[in-house]
């Protein structure tokens, strides 16, 4: 099953980006992949899938007005994808709150990101959760930037 397969999409819209909320039904499996920074993809990305999950500063992680000097937090760990091979990184099923943009973003814009899907998770009386995963992919054709953020 392909991960297109593992999700439904809820469309809001803010600003010129849009929020998903999503559903992931099945976890997405990663090779560790130590020593990966996330914010060079752009300048050294094959293309090749990649993840980094984040912890979020505790103090900035449920903040209307987070501290983008603090965003994204301390890299919990970086993967490469595994396919079907079940690992002990993952991306877990569960619900998030999705962005994504069809090029590789820099890393302010993936901070503005961030921060804009935490304050429309707040807005939507939602909990977002401490961690944030980024998520670099090449597909159809175009490489892809994409940022979840759990929630409850």
């Amino acid at each position: 099953m392909s991960w297109f397969d593992a999700y439904r999409i809820k469309f809001y819209s803010v600003i010129d980006m849009e929020i998903h909320i999503l559903r992931l039904f099945a976890p997405i499996y990663y090779l560790p992949a130590a020593g990966s920074d996330p914010f060079d993809y752009g300048k050294t990305g094959s293309g090749a899938e990649k993840l980094f999950c984040f912890a979020l500063d505790e103090t900035e992680a449920l903040n209307f007005e987070p501290d983008k000097t603090k965003f994204p937090g301390s890299l919990i760990f970086s993967g490469d994808a595994a396919g079907e091979v079940e690992t002990t990184l993952e991306l877990p099923g569960g619900n998030y709150l999705f962005a994504q943009e069809r090029k590789i973003l820099n890393r302010d814009e993936i901070i503005s990101m961030a921060v804009e899907i935490q304050l429309e998770g707040l807005w939507q009386r939602r909990v977002p959760e401490k961690t944030l995963s980024l998520r670099f992919l090449f597909e159809d054709g175009r490489f892809v930037t994409q940022l979840f953020r759990p929630f409850t």
